[in-house]
């Protein structure tokens, strides 16, 4: 037979291959039933998912083997027969019940089917009481095969007998592979005893009668005492036979019904969950605007309204090298450890696993047992998945525009719930949303990078013009976000305010040179020109078209030379006039200034310049944030001495930071990543990491420093601050963390302070600082 030829439309419900299966598994133990599914393209979760449907060609493969395994060319009956009995205690059993009676169950024979078949149109014909014309006509793009019809011959015989009733008479009259148009069939089916009984109830009860009423037309009525009572005798016993046996008819048929409206109920709600999980993630798109808030929602969703019991996402990374854990559910401590410390090689083209299989091929990968595949995993992958503690699970992956960015699995490892076809469909429907949602956030981040390249550069064009003030927006910028941390500013409140702080000197582009740069006292002319720098970065700002939580950048960055008492410009404004992100900035900028060289005074140490502003509080300055600032500032100055602006700073090398990007593996509560640095200093480095450190915690350090030495350096260090992707510390670095060394010992001291010494000779200090 030539499979290719059959219809690809999926025809037949897996409920009725399930019948085959339990035949063959009670009367046919010998047979290997996944190598017979397999052979017809079948898998076992979607025999047992009662929604998935199989075609032409994947039944007629499944029957022609069967029929080569057992020997046995009657099997397609046998199984119709075995198909509603009560061995096999299969749905079809359960439905057929539902009817009461055989004489209904033929009668809807026609709805009945289209549960379980689209290849045919089903008809019935009541011709008498018992009897009853069945016609199946095959739709005109479906061939059917011969075995279809004596298995619907069996499947006949077993209505029948499953209400207590002999098996049928069946006459087929006109047969489809027999030069019929359609296959009809004649079904006879026997009374017995249900209706003899009532037959019997209703001629006692007539006998009974007839005896009451005789006395009324004779006076010899010496027999009609025991004709009434041998009547009533008959009524009383042929009412309580028929009475019970159709109280066992309704009570098998009510079980059945309580059965298939348990499973109904469950699919419902199940349906009901899944529309839930769909619709909130779908939430998520609109309301997360980051990869790992994102994340976050997923996991929660899953976690309430999938019937799993452990689910996770991996990532892959930018060059599509390797997969990482970026969130989950349901998993012991160690197990979650061990996932965020493994990686999952995308570039081996050895790797076996199914994560991998799955990204790389873009196929979606369900396994009720894993000791049924062993053979097919490395040992790394099967070692694995032992101490995951895994058995069956599914994985998909995550795609979007046809390109696959992660993997979405999940897995039952109490519930110990088998995994269906069904359960494919819905993380299959799910995957493709999560990607779009990440897709977008990628997008959104990539456009808020461009947004503060944009910011950077036009900062840079302003503080390039004199080498004195070069990195004095980054700094001030800098100084801002921590007086905005320590006020406990919300987030939008933050981003608005950085924004004006970097571009807060945007103004000076109209100072000349000359007056910018002139070493000595401004007069009074070149002061005013100076001092309408303030309002330039306002006019200047204004044209730039800052929509949303921006909308109000210009008017801040234009007022940071206001002072609260009035006396600052370029407009005069007092107290609460002037924005609140005025007020920060002008705290930053003033000890930015006074800590750093000029052309026309040198800098101010840090006690000195602290007393000056705080001569300031209360009269220029707001004293909340003078205070916010000086806390914040200490604070900053004892984890990390290269804060200090300008001259500042000591001179050494210890403080001198160099432009580093080298491979560094960073361990963190028993979490791995492998990543870069960014820069490097005796004292500590700069780790673009994803891991989720906290500031203050330990971690340990390996990394190697070209030309140097060939040994990896393994440091432990400490967190001292985070530069976060949404809020950055340090706009130029990538979001990661700045780690202070704990435990340098003298030899890798003495090897970073010359590797330093040689890189920095062509930075300047200054430079390097911010």
């Amino acid at each position: 037979m030539n499979y290719k030829q059959e219809t690809k439309k999926h025809l037949y419900n897996s409920r009725i291959i399930d019948p085959f299966l339990r035949l063959l598994q009670n009367r046919y133990p010998q047979i290997d039933i996944p190598s017979l599914l397999s052979h017809a393209d079948m898998k076992p979760y979607e025999v047992a998912d009662q929604w998935h449907w199989f075609t032409q060609t994947q039944v007629n493969a499944f029957y022609d083997k069967v029929v080569e395994l057992t020997g046995n060319e009657k099997i397609a009956r046998e199984a119709g027969r075995y198909a509603a009995s009560p061995e096999a205690n299969t749905v079809i059993h359960q439905y057929v019940l539902g009817f009461l009676g055989p004489h209904r169950a033929y009668q809807w024979i026609g709805k009945a089917a289209s549960n379980f078949t689209r290849s045919a149109r089903y008809e019935s014909r009541r011709l008498a009481k018992n009897k009853i014309e069945i016609t199946v006509t095959p739709h005109p793009d479906v061939q059917e095969q011969e075995f279809q019809c004596h298995n619907r011959i069996g499947f006949f015989e077993a209505i029948s007998h499953l209400f207590r009733h002999k098996f049928p008479q069946i006459e087929h009259p006109e047969c489809l592979f027999h030069g019929g148009s359609c296959c009809r069939y004649v079904i006879t089916w026997q009374t017995e005893s249900f209706c003899f009984l009532k037959t019997l109830r209703s001629a006692s009860l007539a006998a009974s009668a007839a005896g009451l009423a005789i006395p009324a037309f004779s006076t010899s009525a010496a027999f009609v005492s025991p004709l009434v009572q041998a009547g009533l005798l008959s009524f009383l016993v042929s009412w309580l036979l028929l009475e019970k046996k159709s109280t066992r008819t309704v009570w098998n048929s009510m079980e059945a019904l309580r059965i298939s409206s348990g499973t109904l109920l469950e699919q419902i709600e199940n349906n009901y969950n899944n529309a839930l999980l769909t619709n909130a993630i779908s939430q998520s798109i609109s309301k997360e605007t980051t990869i790992e808030d994102i994340l976050q929602s997923l996991v929660v969703n899953f976690q309430q309204s999938l019937d799993f019991d452990r689910g996770l996402v991996l990532l892959a990374d930018q060059d599509k090298k390797h997969l990482f854990f970026r969130a989950g559910y349901g998993y012991s401590k160690k197990v979650e450890n061990l996932l965020r410390s493994s990686t999952f090689h995308l570039d081996n083209p050895d790797s076996k696993g199914a994560f991998v299989v799955s990204f790389r091929e873009k196929k979606t990968i369900l396994i009720n047992d894993i000791n049924d595949i062993q053979e097919d995993l490395s040992p790394r992958s099967l070692d694995f998945a032992k101490k995951m503690g895994v058995k069956s699970f599914l994985c998909c992956p995550i795609v979007y525009d046809n390109e696959a960015i992660g993997i979405l699995a999940a897995d039952n490892l109490t519930t110990k719930r088998a995994l269906l076809k069904s359960d494919i469909t819905l993380l299959s429907g799910i995957a493709p949303i999560i990607g779009i949602s990440i897709r977008n956030a990628q997008l959104l981040q990539n456009r808020k990078q461009q947004f503060n390249s944009t910011l950077h550069a036009l900062a840079t064009t302003i503080d390039a013009r004199d080498p004195l003030t070069a990195g004095h927006s980054e700094r001030v910028t800098q100084f801002t976000l921590g007086i905005c941390q320590e006020l406990a500013l919300c987030d939008r409140e933050r981003e608005k305010i950085r924004v004006a702080a970097l571009l807060h000197d945007y103004g000076k582009i109209a100072v000349p040179d000359a007056i910018l740069k002139k070493p000595g006292r401004l007069s009074a002319r070149e002061y005013e020109i100076v001092k309408d720098h303030a309002n330039q970065t306002r006019q200047i700002l204004e044209k730039i078209h800052f929509e949303g939580i921006y909308a109000e950048v210009p008017a801040i960055a234009g007022s940071h030379h206001e002072k609260i008492d009035g006396s600052g410009y370029p407009l005069g404004l007092t107290g609460k006039d002037i924005p609140l992100g005025g007020k920060i900035i002008a705290v930053a900028d003033f000890f930015e200034a006074i800590t750093s060289k000029r052309h026309y005074r040198e800098p101010m140490p840090f006690h000195v310049a602290a007393d000056e502003l705080k001569k300031g509080r209360g009269r220029h300055f707001e004293e909340d944030i003078v205070d916010a600032f000086l806390r914040y500032f200490e604070q900053q100055l004892a984890s990390d001495p290269a804060i200090m602006p300008g001259s500042c700073r000591q001179a050494s090398r210890e403080s001198i930071r160099v432009p580093y990007r080298a491979p560094l593996t960073i361990q963190y509560e028993g979490l791995r990543d492998e990543t870069t640095t960014s820069d490097i200093s005796s004292r500590g480095l700069f780790a673009a990491t994803a891991l989720p450190v906290r500031e203050g915690a330990p971690v340990k350090l390996s990394f190697i420093l070209p030309d140097a030495c060939s040994t990896p350096m393994e440091i432990n260090g400490r967190v001292v601050w985070i530069n976060h992707r949404c809020l950055p510390r340090k706009t130029l670095f990538p979001p990661g963390c700045g780690i202070a060394f704990t435990d340098l010992r003298k030899p890798h001291r003495d090897t970073l302070l010359q590797f330093i010494a040689t890189h920095s000779r062509h930075f300047s200090q200054e430079s390097l600082s911010c």
